[in-house]
């Protein structure tokens, strides 16, 4: 059971369990990161055969869904040219990433950290952050 106000370590191994076992299912290794409500890393693991470029981009995504309380595939949609967060992606010194892959962990009134995935396609890292984010 996770922590109502907060991600234990516990809580994170449970999430980036259920990712491996999501992109084993897909046969695409990635990087799955989990933050806390402050958006601090808890914990990451870099599947065999997964880009390292990846790390700081999965670490990034769960950043921004933390930041931002929603999946940066909706917050990617609302950053695209003549859209109200266009240019989004230059703040936070650059942390912020506009792509799919990153989910918010719900607590029991608020959200309380974020996973984020990179390694595949967006469509591969989202489905893979949402079965993560559904084993919080």
């Amino acid at each position: 059971m996770h922590q109502a106000n907060g991600v234990s370590l516990e809580d994170a191994q449970r999430v980036i369990g259920a990712g491996i076992e999501k992109s084993q299912e897909i046969g695409q290794p990635v990087n799955i990161a989990v933050v806390d409500a402050g958006g601090n890393l808890v914990a990451h693991a870099r599947m065999d055969g997964a880009w390292i470029g990846s790390v700081d981009i999965a670490i990034n995504k769960a950043f921004t869904s933390r930041a931002f309380d929603l999946s940066t595939k909706d917050l990617g949609a609302n950053a695209q040219p003549g859209e109200q967060f266009f240019g989004i992606q230059m703040s936070n010194h650059g942390r912020v990433m506009t792509f799919a892959g990153g989910v918010p962990l719900q607590g029991v009134d608020r959200v309380v950290g974020a996973v984020g995935v990179s390694g595949g396609s967006g469509d591969q890292d989202q489905s893979v952050a949402e079965v993560a984010a559904q084993a919080f």
